[in-house]
Formats: C-alpha cells, sequence, structure tokens
C-alpha cells in the first residue's frame, strides 16, 4: 500500500504578481524551487491564507533569486498581490517507508527570503 504524503512545502510566500492571460501556471523563484527540490511542470497545490481559496496548478521557474511569486490564468482571480500561500507538493511513499519520510519545509520571510529550510513541520508553531 501507499499512502499521499506532504513531499515539499513553501510556507507563506508573498504573491508578487497576477497574470490572468497568462496561459496558466504558478512563476516561482528557481532558487526556491531548487532549495524545496520542485520541478518545473510539477504539480502543485496552492492554499491562499488571506481568502482561503485553494486551487492546483503547475510550477514554471522563474529568475533565481528574485522571489518571484505570480499566480498566472484563471487562477490569477483567485489571489491578489500580496496574498501569503502555502504551495504543497505530495508524493506516494511506499507504506515502509512512511515512518521514516520527512518533507522539505521552507519557511519564507520579509521579501519573499528563506527564513528556515527544514525536514519537520512543528505542530502549533506560528511563523
Amino acid at each position: 500500500m501507499q499512502r499521499e504524503m506532504l513531499r515539499a512545502k513553501v510556507h507563506r510566500i508573498t504573491v508578487t504578481e497576477r497574470d490572468v492571460q497568462y496561459e496558466g501556471s504558478l512563476t516561482l523563484d528557481a532558487g526556491l524551487m531548487k532549495l524545496c527540490d520542485m520541478q518545473p511542470y510539477e504539480r502543485i497545490d496552492v492554499y491562499d491564507v488571506d481568502n482561503g481559496n485553494r486551487f492546483s496548478t503547475y510550477l514554471i521557474e522563474g529568475e533565481p533569486g528574485s522571489g518571484c511569486c505570480c499566480v498566472n490564468g484563471a487562477a490569477a482571480h483567485m489571489v491578489e498581490v500580496g496574498d501569503k500561500l502555502i504551495l504543497a507538493s505530495y508524493a506516494a511513499i511506499d507504506e515502509r517507508e512512511v515512518r521514516d519520510h520527512r518533507p522539505r519545509v521552507v519557511l519564507i520571510g520579509e521579501g519573499n527570503r528563506v527564513k528556515s529550510a527544514d525536514h519537520v513541520e512543528r505542530a502549533g508553531a506560528k511563523s
């Protein structure tokens, strides 16, 4: 049996742009993608902390070091520039590996800069 588990998460990144006319996806700083081992065209779930909207899309690489987070296409209607998002990627993990599985968790601070990158999420922690 396999379980779907959190594989990687970017926590509280700020939307820097929204582009309704773009074909789709979410443009993310390539450096952040590398840090949390997310790949171009990988499916992600997006959770808007400010308005509660949730949607799925895929990633495309933005300029490394830019801190960009641009929601594109129809999903751009679901966010505003300045909203805080959680980006999550999941993977099917074999039951035998679940207990040892640790996701990559990247916490974001001001200016969409990395506050911390770890393999653990602490219950009750506030950022």
